[in-house]
């Protein structure tokens, strides 16, 4: 994935985008949109791989946490393993 590696222990997410609509089809305007806290991992720091997070997983984590970034037009999210909730099994 990508050249990003994350440091120590921190994980490398791609944020999934926020909802456009309800289930009902009210669609959400861009500023009443919740952030999103859920992504995909894309890449785990070397103290993260003996843990139960694995690259690919889709995980929840905290709603203000991290660091965003923009790497090749792309938007990525570091955060410290800490701050992942818990993984969404579908």
């Amino acid at each position: 994935m990508e050249n990003i590696i994350p440091i120590s222990e921190r994980v490398l997410i791609k944020p999934l985008k926020a909802e456009k609509k309800t289930k009902s089809g009210i669609i959400i305007p861009e500023n009443a949109k919740e952030k999103p806290q859920e992504g995909i991992i894309l890449s785990v720091g070397k103290e993260v791989k003996h843990t139960i997070l694995k690259v690919g997983e889709k995980v929840l984590f905290k709603k203000y946490s991290g660091t965003k970034i923009n790497y090749k037009k792309k938007k990525y999210l570091i955060i410290h393993k800490t701050d992942i909730l818990a993984i969404i099994k579908e």
